[in-house]
Order: structure tokens, then C-alpha cells, then sequence
């Protein structure tokens, strides 16, 4: 799962690998799958050629090129007389290329988690229900912290990538991964101790105590799961976007086969319900020995740092960001958890079988604009780290735009299905009727729903975490979920009113959002801080670069004088 939502409520996606090579001396030189160089491209160049593939002449990082040794063009002096709304038009395509495979991506890795609920829902509905409490303690507890931790490589390593020390990128990348697996530990303490906070919290002992297992044996992949949270953005920053979705496209199927198999397969190798979590932990690994494997292998090692103590010292600014992302990511996960516990206390079957289509429904139209928001976050980073603030701008511009558009055309798509759509799910003519009354209600806020997931990205790209987290916090758990508790048991509106608190939550995440990130911005300010931080990283790498004696002998000097 990635930046988003829980599984069962929105879903999410997954990401340090390897790579070394010294960069050419030209910051935007980028690289192609298969380690060679790229010919000149320019802003237009389009992401992929005719078979979805990476190569000279269709890359991924959209950098103008000179020949080595020239000054680069000045593409800032181009863009300003290039009319807006061609910008606008340009950056719209470009965002699009970049968000179809982090698309493709998101759903394969959302089968992860929906085949291993398949397969032990079918064990029994003790086990269901078990799982269903595992998988929510999984998402608030753990992948929720971890997601909000590597939402701060969205901020520092896109324009790392195309600075003049794209090596910045492997060492960030690095300092993530020593901040992530320190707050591991607590996550592992808590899961291994599932049982007993589950019974305080009333659950039945023996859902408790399934679920508990779960987690216990999920405690096996949360480390490769981190991993690939992580290395998936190392690949993203340099435009390599394909690289994760082909990796997921490999595993899903062998997902599948390893939960039908320990679940459901042979009696010699079946193991019933602790198969699911296990064929899940291995799917994981496979996914971190692949990109491994691809970063050693396949990919020049333009962006990589050589692992080093010294360069884990300064862990503040990660940290910082971190914590920030996770008050980002966690705020919005939790509140939908919260109003999934709230929906359970209606009492009706009818509404619970009702919230988990509509859940569903809107987890799987929130995958596109969740796809455009990681695609702008990488473009715009991209783009300020090479002192493009016009061009970030309309970036800005296009990812809002494109994300109205594919919200106004989901918005269509439900309302002409809303009075068949349940029966995908259900054949219950009362679910079907209580779907159909609110499928209305899930259309209008798709268009705010996708603005608030674009806008989130791009508050990432700016280093506002800290910003979108007191944004959710307001808009969620001071107005919406009260707003909609107050609807559904004072004015007895039911599930409807649940829905409607959540409406104005995202309402007020869209608008306010779109200020922040479209009209408010000076973007001159934004390339300017990259800059500042930039220029702090060069003396870190410099430092890192001198021999240890030499470092020592000054810092003595230093303390003599």
C-alpha cells in the first residue's frame, strides 16, 4: 500500500536499492532501463515510446540536455515566454504519462491485501472477521506511520535527482531507512502484544486472538514492506516509474498462487489461516530482492551515495518531515477507520454489507487522482530542483485540472450505474436500495475526493507536510466525522449522515487545498528553499568526501585554536 488510505477503507500502494556511478558532469543527463545514456531532450519529449518502454528518445526525466561541458539553456528564460495555458497543456500530458503506471501499480499492489482477505474469508466468518480487525490494526498502527515517514522523500528527492548531486538522492534514501526501521521496533512491540490490548478493547477472545496471530506473523514482511515504501521513491525520483509497476506485475500473480496454496492447496503444504499473512511476508520479500536486483543490475548508479556512518549523522530534517507525513497520512487513514467502527454501531447488517460497497466503490475511483498526486509531487520536485518555478507552477495548475476532469467523468459513470451497481457486490434488494440512495452523494464528492489526494502531493513536493496534517486534522476530525456523527444518530440519517461528514471533510481538504497549492504559492520562494537545502546537502556530501584523517586533523586544529 502507498500514501493514501487503509485497504479497507482506501487503499494505498509500496518502496533502498543499489546504485553507483559518477554522474556525467551535465546535472540533467538521465539514464535509460538498461544503464545507457540518453540522447537530448526537451520538455515535450514524450515519457514512454510505443511499447511502454523507457529509451533515447523517450525518456522519463523531462531535462533540456547540452552536450558535456556546455552551460545548460536556460529553460527557466524559455518557459517565460511560453504562454500558460501551453504550459498548463504540456505539463497536463506529462503528468498523465507519469501517473499511468504508479496507477497500474496501486491496483495490482491492492490485490495483495484483497486476495489474502479472500482466501480466509472463505475459512470461516470468525476468520473474516479476525482479518478485518488485523488488517485495520495493520493500517493504523503500522503501514499508516510508515507511509507517513517515506512521504518525506517525495519532498527531497526529486529535486536532489536533478540538481548537480544527484547522489543526494541515495544518501537521503539511506537516512530514511535508519529513521523507519528505529520506529519498527514499537510497531513490532505493540503486534507481538495484539491479543491483549484487542481483549481490553472488548473484541470476542476468539477474533482476538486470530487476529493477533495475524499480526504476529505480519510482523514477518512489515520490514520488507518499509523497504519497498523506500525504494519505490528512490526509483520514482529519477523518473523511473515503470520499474516498481513491472516488479508488482511479476508478484501479484504469485501472490495469488501462494495464498491458494498455504491456505487452500495440498494438505502437505496447506496451513490454513496463518498462510495468508505468510504468503503476503514472502510476496513482500520478492518485491524487495527484485528491486534490489533491478538497482544493482539494470540501472546506472547515477543517484546512489556509498553507505557510510558519517552520512547517517544529520537525521534531523528526515525526521522532521517524517513526523509531519505521518500527521499527514495517518490523520486521513484513521478518520476513515473511524467512521468504519462508527458505521458497525448502526446495528443493521444491511448498512454494514452497504458501507463495505461503498467503501470499496471509493477506494477504487480515488486510485486515479491518488496515481496523479505522487506523479505531480515527483514532476513539480523535479522541476524546482532545476530552478523552473513558472514551469512549476503550471504543473501545479495541470495536476488540479486533470484530476477535475477524472472526477467529473467517475462522477458520470456512477450516477449512470448507482441503481445496478450493489448487485456487483450483493444481491440483497435492501443493500442494493440503500447503495443506490447514496451512490449520488459519492458522486458529488469524487471531484473534491480526487482534489484533496492532488493537493496533497503537491503540499508534499513543497516540504508542507506539517501543513496538510493540521489541514486533515481540521477539516476530518474537528468538522466532518462530528458533523457526520451528529447526522446520523441525532437526526437519525443513518449511514447517509456518515457519508455527508465525510463530504464536507473532503470539501474543506479540496478548498482550502487548492489555495495552498494553486493560488497562494510563490513558486520563485519554493525553488529558492530547494536551493538553500541543496546548497546545505553539497556540504554534507563534501565533508562525507574527504578522508577521515583529514576531517579529524581539522576538527583537532579547530579545537586548539
Amino acid at each position: 500500500m502507498e500514501n493514501g488510505r487503509p485497504a479497507n477503507s482506501k487503499s494505498s500502494s509500496v518502496a533502498i536499492t543499489a546504485a553507483s556511478n559518477p554522474r556525467p558532469t551535465n546535472p540533467s543527463l538521465r539514464s535509460s532501463q538498461n544503464g545507457k545514456a540518453l540522447e537530448p531532450a526537451t520538455e515535450n519529449t514524450p515519457l514512454l515510446n510505443g511499447n511502454g518502454n523507457s529509451n533515447s528518445s523517450s525518456s522519463l526525466l523531462l531535462s533540456e540536455i547540452e552536450p558535456e561541458g556546455q552551460v545548460r539553456s536556460n529553460s527557466s528564460r524559455d518557459d517565460s515566454r511560453t504562454p500558460i495555458c501551453r504550459l498548463i497543456l504540456q505539463e497536463a500530458w506529462i503528468t498523465m504519462k507519469y501517473a499511468l503506471p504508479v496507477f497500474g501499480m496501486n491496483m495490482l499492489e491492492y490485490s495483495l491485501v484483497v486476495v489474502s482477505v479472500l482466501s480466509i474469508g472463505h475459512i470461516s466468518t470468525t476468520a473474516l472477521a479476525a482479518i478485518t480487525i488485523g488488517e485495520m490494526t495493520v493500517n493504523v498502527t503500522g503501514l499508516s506511520i510508515i507511509l507517513g515517514f517515506a512521504s518525506a522523500l517525495d519532498t527531497l528527492l526529486p529535486s536532489a535527482w536533478t540538481s548537480p548531486h544527484p547522489q543526494l538522492v541515495g544518501l537521503w534514501t539511506q537516512r530514511m531507512t535508519v529513521v523507519v526501521l528505529i520506529f519498527l521496533i514499537p510497531i513490532f512491540v505493540l503486534w507481538m502484544n495484539a491479543e491483549f490490548v484487542l481483549l481490553k478493547l472488548k473484541q470476542e477472545p476468539e477474533v482476538a486472538h486470530l487476529a493477533a496471530i495475524y499480526l504476529r506473523w505480519m510482523c514477518l514482511g512489515l520490514p520488507a514492506f518499509a523497504f519497498n515504501c523506500i525504494s519505490r521513491r528512490y526509483f520514482q525520483a529519477q523518473g523511473l516509474f515503470d520499474v516498481p509497476a513491472r516488479i508488482i506485475i511479476v508478484v501479484a500473480p504469485f501472490n495469488v498462487l501462494f495464498n491458494y496454496l498455504l491456505v487452500w492447496g495440498p494438505p502437505a503444504i496447506r496451513i490454513g489461516f496463518i498462510g495468508a499473512p505468510i504468503a503476503t511476508s514472502v510476496s513482500y520479500y520478492i518485491i524487495s530482492i527484485s528491486y534490489i536486483v533491478y538497482g544493482v543490475l539494470f540501472v546506472p548508479r547515477t543517484a546512489w551515495h556509498p553507505i557510510s556512518i558519517n552520512g547517517l549523522r544529520n537525521l534531523g530534517l528526515v525526521l522532521k518531515l517524517g513526523l509531519a507525513g505521518v500527521g499527514q497520512t495517518a490523520s486521513e487513514w484513521w478518520a476513515w477507520d473511524i467512521v468504519a467502527l462508527v458505521a458497525s454501531q448502526l446495528g443493521s447488517d444491511v448498512v454494514l454489507a452497504s458501507q463495505s460497497v461503498l467503501v470499496v466503490t471509493s477506494s477504487t475511483t480515488w486510485q486515479a487522482p491518488f496515481a496523479l498526486g505522487i506523479a505531480a509531487s515527483i514532476r513539480i520536485g523535479n522541476l524546482l530542483g532545476e530552478h523552473k518555478a513558472r514551469r512549476a507552477d503550471a504543473a501545479a495548475k495541470a495536476a488540479v485540472l486533470t484530476g477535475l476532469f477524472l472526477a467529473c467523468l467517475m462522477s458520470i459513470i456512477l450516477l449512470i450505474v448507482r441503481n445496478n451497481w450493489a448487485y456487483l457486490f450483493n444481491e440483497d434488494p435492501a443493500v442494493v436500495s440503500l447503495v443506490a440512495s447514496i451512490i449520488p452523494l459519492l458522486a458529488m464528492f469524487q471531484v473534491f475526493d480526487a482534489n484533496a489526494a492532488i493537493t496533497s502531493g503537491i503540499l508534499r513536493a513543497r516540504g508542507k507536510q506539517i501543513m496538510g496534517a493540521v489541514l486533515n486534522i481540521s477539516a476530518y476530525y474537528v468538522l466532518g466525522i462530528p458533523f457526520g456523527i451528529f447526522l446520523a444518530f441525532k437526526r437519525t440519517m443513518g449511514l447517509t449522515g456518515l457519508w455527508l461528514g465525510l463530504t464536507v471533510a473532503l470539501v474543506i481538504c479540496a478548498v482550502v487545498g487548492t489555495v495552498l497549492c494553486v493560488w497562494t504559492p510563490d513558486w520563485e520562494k519554493e525553488v529558492e528553499k530547494v536551493m538553500e537545502r541543496l546548497e546545505s546537502d553539497k556540504r554534507d556530501l563534501e565533508s562525507l568526501s574527504r578522508p577521515s584523517s583529514r576531517v579529524e586533523s581539522e576538527d583537532e586544529g579547530e579545537e586548539v585554536e
